[in-house]
């Protein structure tokens, strides 16, 4: 075992001591150190991933499902800029993640050296470029510099956003001052808090009907409990945005006020019960145009109060808080006994809304009925992580939360791909809980770019199970294509395919299988939700049938069984 106190023992000491448990990434000479660092460590795990995106996807998994903190680490040169797509979701989502990234060691800066990104003599600037995806970025350039950068990158990354370190090799290797190098402290600092009181005045002055819309911050700061007391304390309708299903609306957390999801995958309710209230609550979210489509006007109309870390994109009278939990319950005190609100009356119920996309009757299983079974068999406790495109916009749209189960979905660049790492990601920490099971919901689209970490899952024996749509086709693009160019082309469809027997030979142990009628579904679903590790289920479905997305409702769609395909723009058949 290595006796001296490395940057990278430091490194590793300190995450540990602040309770990060795992950290993923893919090893190369450049961050090998820190891998090295990692392995005489009972109390961090360091995973390895089969690409960097999926790595930082995984730390992003991590952090939301109530972790805390993500830690990715990549190598030089590609590896570093395989990171770069999934550290933007995080900044974009302002999840909080730390990126350790390694360099070519000082001694090469601007010599023209293998993956010089020191930006001196014409070289690459991975300060500039990494810069652009975080809330902190700093290049450490001597051993004992990362006492103070490290609990700064710490702090930032606790903000909200990708925090990211540049280490060069030799100053990985380099020895850190002291008796055991870890001095200075990493305490995180004090959470930040405005006057709740306008809030407080507003609440129990409002004369009618209240609408709460929840956000991800709900989720991040663990304040579901706190939430719901306030909701039922208010008497009010609840609402959540998109990526945050599971913070209200489950049974136990409001389920008989609950309107659904708001925004163009979302539920029409939402925008009625605004249109009825009095007064609008946003907690821990933005309200990005994903989240509020449809809700402009509504908003506008009446009072929007926000309670969180980040002002929202609508008007609203915002009231700043890090931490919502001890908000929330401060909140909840103020508004109990003498202070509760006595003009506020239970509002009429609201009957639950969907939306309704065109009647399909082409090949394979639709998506509403794939969604109706899985909210029959999935159990209590089910962490559910789902992709973007057509199929994460029906599970958004039809699969109700788990009770105790996380609905993770990555809307801040919706990357194709991102459900897979952060399946496994969130699968780390949450097994550690309790037994639970992990089901990542994603298209063929999304498999063809990121699903080789089902491996990753394999090798660690993860109780995941992975639902692939396999529409043979990007098939939001092939939407898109239909309804605003006329059908005169594809470039979106793709050639057939068998995911899960294909799996199933590629990776020996696997359980997975190919399900080609909605009859087959609850069987294969029972068997591979009791698989031991992950397991593989690939359901046939159609690349023409419109998801509940509003954006394409409305619209005139050719009739796909009349149209001549023109074969010249579509990947070539089998």
């Amino acid at each position: 075992m290595v006796s001296r106190h490395r940057v990278v023992d430091h490194i590793v000491a300190v995450l540990a001591a602040n309770k990060v448990s795992h950290i993923f990434g893919v090893d190369g000479a450049n961050i090998e150190d820190l891998y090295d660092a990692a392995h005489f460590r009972d109390d961090l795990t360091a995973v390895l991933a089969k690409h960097e995106f999926s790595a930082a996807t995984m730390a992003d998994g991590y952090s939301r499902s109530g972790a805390g903190l993500g830690v990715v680490v990549a190598t030089s040169g590609g590896g570093a800029l395989n990171t770069v797509a999934g550290l933007g979701e995080a900044l974009a989502s302002r999840v909080p993640v730390l990126a350790l990234i390694g360099q070519a060691p000082t001694v090469l800066d601007g010599r023209g050296s293998f993956q010089d990104t020191s930006g001196e003599n014409g070289a690459l600037d991975a300060v500039a470029l990494f810069s652009a995806v975080s809330v902190y970025c700093r290049r450490v350039l001597g051993a004992d510099d990362i006492r103070a950068a490290l609990p700064e990158a710490l702090a930032a990354a606790r903000r909200g956003g990708p925090a990211v370190l540049l280490l060069p090799k030799d100053v990985q290797q380099a020895d850190v001052s002291g008796t055991n190098g870890f001095g200075g402290t990493d305490a995180e600092p004090g959470a930040r808090f405005a006057d709740l009181q306008p809030l407080v005045h507003a609440l129990r002055s409002a004369a009618g009907p209240i609408t709460v819309i929840a956000g991800e911050q709900v989720a991040r700061d663990d304040a579901r409990c706190e939430l719901e007391r306030l909701r039922a304390t208010l008497r009010a309708r609840v609402a959540t945005v998109p990526d945050a299903k599971d913070v209200a609306g489950t049974p136990g957390f409001g389920s008989s006020s609950a309107l659904g999801v708001s925004g163009v995958m979302g539920h029409p309710g939402v925008a009625a019960a605004i249109n009825q209230s009095t007064l609008c609550l946003l907690v821990g979210t933005r309200m990005s145009v994903t989240s509020r489509a449809g809700l402009d006007e509504a908003l506008g109309a009446l009072p929007t109060y926000s309670l969180g870390n980040a002002n929202p994109y609508v008007p609203s009278t915002h009231v700043h808080t890090d931490d919502l939990r001890h908000s929330l319950a401060t909140l909840n005190e103020a508004m109990s006994g003498n202070g509760r609100p006595h003009q506020v009356r239970v509002p009429d119920p609201m009957p639950h809304s969907e939306l309704q996309p065109p009647p399909h009757d082409g090949p394979g299983i639709r998506y509403r009925d794939a969604m109706t079974i899985l909210d029959a068999t999935l159990p209590d406790g089910t962490d559910i992580v789902v992709d973007a495109g057509n199929i994460g916009a029906s599970a958004i749209h039809y699969l109700p939360a788990r009770r105790d189960g996380r609905f993770i979905v990555a809307l801040g660049m919706g990357g194709m791909g991102c459900s897979f790492g952060a399946g496994i990601g969130m699968t780390f920490h949450r097994t550690r809980e309790r037994h639970r099971r992990t089901v990542v919901i994603a298209g063929d689209g999304s498999f063809f770019m990121h699903g080789m970490e089902i491996h990753t899952a394999l090798q660690y024996r993860l109780p995941i199970t992975f639902v692939l749509f396999d529409n043979h086709a990007h098939a939001m693009c092939v939407t898109r294509e239909q309804l605003f160019y006329e059908d005169r082309y594809s470039y979106n469809r793709f050639g057939a395919s068998r995911l899960g027997a294909g799996l199933a030979a590629m990776f020996p142990g696997l359980t997975a299988v190919d399900v080609d009628a909605i009859d087959q579904l609850p069987e294969a679903l029972a068997v591979a939700l009791e698989a031991d590790g992950p397991s593989v289920i690939s359901v046939e479905c159609s690349p023409d049938e419109i998801p509940p997305f509003a954006a394409f409702l409305g619209k005139t769609v050719p009739n796909p069984s009349t149209h001549e395909e023109n074969r010249t723009h579509v990947t070539a058949r089998a």
